[in-house]
Parts: structure tokens; C-alpha cells; sequence
């Protein structure tokens, strides 16, 4: 079926659609109410379906005799190591962890928290929690203790999940303090911890709380899946919140699996022949769905990597590992390639190695220059796809979808909406704008199968947040527009959301840890272009009249607060001290004006500023530390 059949389709009769896609997997009970409306705007799909993840991830393949086939290739340079799983190897070693979590009292419907680097083992807990029910929360190892602690008591887990440690290019990164610290800043108390012990460096257990991953295996025995409603939660990843407050994004179990797996077919052209690689981590959403979800939903090899697209060894790895493992199709973020870019501008390391397995190259997690996106193109010798979704949906929301047709898309596009997706681009009042002209990208409701359907034990915030600017519409926070052949164009966000090489981060959040700092009167930050990271945080910092130390010290101490409390992810290191910030009569910060100044592009002084002078002065200081504009007046 052509691309446009295929999306009229989805448009015309969407319970007929997903009612067909449904067929793809394996149910317990099998739905007979596709879309369940009776709680609009709280939709939910297959809600009298009954099913178990984990199986469908696993056992069914297994049954249909693939048993033996590649599920898992984990893939480390920073330990010299590689790991090969079966799906019976994996489904043995899931279903032996699963009766770890059981002997630890998780029952169907608690939660675990897993704070673990780039291992098997983090992919092994996240479908051990799936195969009894249980809800999983990955927390990406590069937080802090403070962020863990934010995690905990949102979730309430009855278990924490963690390694030794992580182990980067240039150093090993100890998670036990981290994850004590945050256990420690915790209100909600978690009994026991199990913990990974890794050779390249080994933790000291706290007696009586944690539990060494080797030993609890040791007395486990096989724990069989554990049915659960399509509709119970599958996990809750979080994200930033423009309030500093994470939001849990809930996943169901039924709607998810549909979708992870028509997205393999539809999206990336993907059969159970593939070898997929997606260079991303699992305690993002990327990693979620494309490294552990949907690749084994579908019966295909998953490619996790524990490494970096540079100085693991060389910017050679990626080409490294798209050879060795022959992967049909790659996803990464645009970051990436820049760094390679910047490394090798010649592409002499990538020529070492016959790429010739791959068939494209998917990109998304910020907008792709047209420069990169045609460097990593001609290196790799296929078609490059920019595609645009979010945590909150979990898989495309528009793309070239290459396993419905190739169509005509331009560089910098995000391609055109994926059949499911009914997106418009909005004008302030609620209309839809012209093509040619910037909005707020929205989507229709419902919402296709597999996008949250609320936010964790928060439904008034998910209202809030995302559904009551636009009545019957989910407002993505993206601002972009629709070309007149209906490619969509994904230009900036309209919040203070930044995304630092792919890592979704608060501005709001990083402001409220360089307030907490004794000389700090206020604080904003903005999110400025980056060459090589796409946008990094750019802090204004107004000091109270009672510093007497330098500057350049109260500067040093604010840039490690925040390494501390959020995480080197941040990459934090710009901070100009300023007299004031430039607000509004009302006393709002005008944002937009210093995103333009710290981006150098030409900005005006709003109408609305009290004293237009402190935007001149705001430029001057951010000259001072590598930042400078064009005056427009």
C-alpha cells in the first residue's frame, strides 16, 4: 500500500486501522473495543484487550521456533567486550530475573526504578518488570542524586535497580554514590536495592538494603508472564517540565505494542530478517523504543552499544559497528554525526570499513542541518531521514517512511505525518495556519496508539500541560510549519524545554539550582545554538548586593553546582553576570528576546520591556563569554 492509501486510511477509519495492526501481536484476550472514548480526553485503545509484553517480546518468538536467532547484540568498546543473546537466551535470562524481582515481594502493578548504565542487564530488568507486571522507570545514569531523588518520590518504587558503574571514554562514572545520595534526599523510603557489580570497578554494598544481582540470581527460580490489561501501565519515563518538576509519561501495554511494532514495518522498512542499531541510551525514550521495545516486538536483532560516536576509539566506531554486525538500518542523533564531522571532515576512518549492509540512516532528537544529514548521507551511501517525535508519543509522528514508499522529502524537513497521526499546525486563536506560515504543531485527538495517556497519578496536569491550549488537540510544544507539497518543517521549541545532543532538559530546572546558590538574586536560562550539541544552557545571573567574592569564583562554584545536581548532560559551563534581568511590566523575563540575543540573531526591544537598556547590556555581557548579536532596534 502506497504512503498516501496507507494515511488516508488511518484518517478515515482509525479503529478499522488499528483494529488490523492489532493483529500483529499476541493476546491473551484479544481486544474487542478498539478505542475507548467514554473518558475523552482520556482515550484509550484495546481497553478490554489482555496481554503480556514480555511475551510478545520474547516467548512467542521463541514458540515459533526463532528461538535461536540473534535478539541482542550488546556491543562495548569502553570494556573491549561484546555479548550475543538468542531469544531463548534472553527469554530464560528475563524470565530468571523476573523471579529476583518476585522473591523481592514486586507483585503486578509496582514499581521499579532501574538506574543502570548501557549493559544487558538493564534491557534483562527492563523485561523482567514487563513479564510480571510490574512498572519500570529507567533513570538515565548521567543524573544526579538530586533527579534520582525527584524520580523515587514520584514513583514510589519497592525496588532500585543500579550497577557499580558506568564507564565513559575518560573515566568511570561510580553510580552507588549517586543513587545513595539520591536514596538519601528521598522522602518516599526504598528497602532493598539490587546491584550489578561490574569488573572495571566494584561498589561497596550497604548491608541490609542491597542486594548483589549475581547472588539474588543464584536463588531465583523461572517466573512465567503474568497477563496484564492493555491498558495498565507498561513503564513511566520522565521528562522535563518547564516547572523544574519532571512529568512521568505513561506507557500502556497493549497500544504500545501495536505501535513499536507497525512502526518497524511502516517507519523503518524493518523485517524479522533486520539488524536494526539504534546509538542511544535506555534511559531515554529513543532507547526505550528502538534499542529494547520494538525490535524484539517485531523478532528482529537489536544492536545496543556502550560507547561513543568519537573516542571509542575513533570516530571510525560507528562505521566500525555497522560492518561487523552487517546492520540494515541506523538511528542516531544528528549530535553524533557532527562530532564525527568535526573529527574526521573526510570521512578517512569511515572508508576503512564496507558499509555496504546498511540501507538508511534515521535521525531525530533535534533538528538535522542539511550539511550534516548530506556529510553522514554521502559517507554512508543511503538515504538519510529526518523524523520528529517525542517522549511523550514514543514513536514518529512524521517521517519518510520508508517501508510504505521513499517519498520526495527536502533536507531539513521532518517528512510528512505518519499514518495514525492527524498533525496541524495552529495559529494562536486555534486555526490552522496557511502552508508557508510558523504555528504551533498540534495533533488531532485521539491520539494514535502507544502516545501517553497520562501522566503518572497526574491527569489535571496532563490536561494542563499538553491539551487545554487547543480544545481537542495535543499541543506537541514544537513550533513549525507545513510546505506546500505537506512536508513539515519542525523549526524551535515554543517553551524552555532545550535539547542538549539529543537530552531533553528544563531550563526552568537548571535555573532553580543556580537560585538555591547563596549569592544568587535570580537567574534565567536559555537554551543557545551549538554546533555541536544543537543548543546548550546560557545562564544570565543577577548577584545579590551582599557578593563580595569575584565573580569568576561565584562562577566556577554555580557551573559545579550544577554538574552536581543535574548532571554533566547539562554540559552547563556559560554564565554571564549581569545588573538585572529584562522583564516585562508584569514582571515576566522576556525569554524569546534572550534566546534570540544568545543565538546572535537580530532581535528587537518588545514593546512590553520596563527598561529597554538592560537588553543592550545583556549583550555586552554575553559578548563577553562567546555569545553576541545583531541590533535590530
Amino acid at each position: 500500500m502506497t504512503y498516501e492509501a496507507e494515511f488516508e486510511q488511518a484518517l478515515r477509519d482509525p479503529e478499522g486501522f488499528w483494529r488490523e495492526a492489532a493483529g500483529a501481536i499476541s493476546w491473551t484476550r484479544a481486544p474487542r473495543q478498539i478505542l475507548d472514548a467514554s473518558r475523552a480526553p482520556f482515550y484509550r485503545w484495546y481497553a478490554d484487550g489482555e496481554l503480556n509484553t514480555a511475551d510478545n517480546c520474547l516467548d512467542r518468538h521463541v514458540e515459533a521456533g526463532r528461538g535461536d536467532v540473534t535478539a541482542l547484540i550488546h556491543d562495548s568498546p569502553v570494556t573491549q567486550s561484546q555479548q550475543r543473546y538468542s531469544y531463548e537466551q534472553l527469554r530464560d535470562a528475563v524470565a530468571k530475573f523476573a523471579g529476583v524481582l518476585h522473591g523481592q515481594g514486586v507483585a503486578k502493578g509496582d514499581r521499579v526504578i532501574i538506574y543502570m548504565p548501557m549493559i544487558p542487564e538493564a534491557v534483562i530488568a527492563m523485561l523482567a518488570c514487563a513479564r510480571i507486571g510490574a512498572v519500570h522507570s529507567v533513570v538515565f545514569g548521567g543524573f544526579a542524586g538530586a533527579e534520582l531523588a525527584k524520580r523515587i518520590d514520584d514513583a514510589k518504587p519497592k525496588l532500585v535497580l543500579s550497577a557499580s558503574c558506568g564507564i565513559e571514554p575518560t573515566r568511570v562514572v561510580e553510580y552507588k554514590p549517586l543513587l545513595d545520595r539520591g536514596l538519601e534526599l528521598a522522602e518516599h523510603a526504598v528497602e532493598r536495592c539490587v546491584i550489578f557489580q561490574r569488573e572495571t570497578r566494584r561498589c561497596e554494598l550497604t548491608p541490609g538494603r542491597d542486594i548483589d544481582w549475581v547472588d539474588a540470581l543464584a536463588d531465583a527460580e523461572p517466573v512465567d508472564c503474568v497477563p496484564v490489561a492493555a491498558t495498565d501501565p507498561l513503564y513511566i519515563l520522565y521528562t522535563s517540565g518547564t516547572t523544574g518538576k519532571p512529568k512521568g509519561v505513561v506507557r500502556d501495554n497493549g497500544g504500545h505494542a501495536v505501535a513499536m511494532h507497525y512502526s518497524m514495518r511502516a517507519v523503518y522498512g524493518l523485517s524479522q530478517d533486520d539488524v536494526f542499531w539504534t546509538a542511544s541510551d535506555v534511559g531515554w525514550v529513543v532507547g526505550h523504543s528502538y534499542i529494547v521495545y520494538a525490535p524484539l516486538l517485531l523478532g528482529c536483532t537489536s544492536v545496543m552499544y556502550e560507547g561513543k560516536p568519537v573516542g571509542t576509539p575513533d570516530a571510525g566506531a560507528f562505521f566500525r559497528v555497522i560492518a561487523e554486525h552487517g546492520v540494515d538500518v541506523f538511528f542516531t542523533a544528528p549530535t553524533a554525526f557532527r562530532a564525527i564531522k568535526k573529527v574526521d571532515p573526510n570521512g578517512e576512518l569511515a572508508r576503512q570499513y564496507d558499509v555496504s549492509s546498511l540501507r538508511a540512516l534515521f535521525l531525530a532528537g533535534e533538528h538535522t542541518d542539511p550539511d550534516t544529514a548530506a556529510w553522514a548521507g554521502e559517507k554512508l551511501d543511503v538515504p538519510v531521514v529526518d523524523h520528529w517525535w517525542q517522549t511523550e508519543t514514543a514513536w514518529p509522528m512524521s517521517a519518510n517512511p520508508l517501508g510504505l514508499e521513499q517519498l520526495d522529502v527536502p533536507p531539513g524537513s521532518a517528512g510528512r505525518p505518519v499514518p495514525g497521526y492527524d498533525i496541524r499546525v495552529l495559529g494562536a486563536e486555534g486555526e490552522e495556519m496557511p502552508s508557508g506560515e510558523m504555528g504551533d504543531i498540534c495533533v488531532k485527538l485521539p491520539l494514535p496508539p502507544g502516545c501517553f495517556p497520562t501522566l503518572w497519578q497526574n491527569d489535571e496536569r496532563y490536561k494542563s500541560s499538553y491539551l487545554e491550549t487547543f480544545e481537542g488537540y495535543y499541543r506537541s510544544g514544537d513550533a513549525g510549519y507545513f510546505d506546500a507539497d505537506g512536508n513539515l518543517w519542525v523549526m524551535s521549541r515554543v517553551d524552555d524545554i532545550i535539547n542538549v545532543a539529543g537530552h531533553r532538559l528544563s531550563t526552568g530546572m537548571i535555573e532553580e539550582v543556580i537560585a538555591a546558590h547563596g549569592d544568587v538574586a535570580e537567574a534565567a536560562v536559555v537554551g543557545a545554538a551549538d554546533a555541536d550539541k544543537g543548543q546548550l544552557p546560557v545562564a544570565m545571573v543577577v548577584l545579590k548586593s551582599s557578593a563580595t567574592r569575584a565573580a569568576e569564583e561565584i562562577v566556577a562554584e554555580l557551573v559545579a553546582i550544577v554538574r552536581d545536581q543535574i548532571g554533566p548532560v547539562a554540559a552547563f559551563r556559560h554564565v554571564a553576570i549581569v545588573d538585572r534581568l529584562p522583564k516585562t511590566r508584569s514582571g515576566k523575563v522576556v525569554r524569546a528576546t534572550l534566546r534570540e540575543i544568545a543565538d546572535g540573531k537580530d532581535w528587537t526591544t518588545p514593546a512590553t520591556i520596563d527598561d529597554p537598556a538592560i537588553l543592550t547590556d545583556i549583550e555586552i555581557q554575553l559578548g563577553h563569554i562567546g555569545y553576541a548579536s545583531r541590533r535590530a532596534g
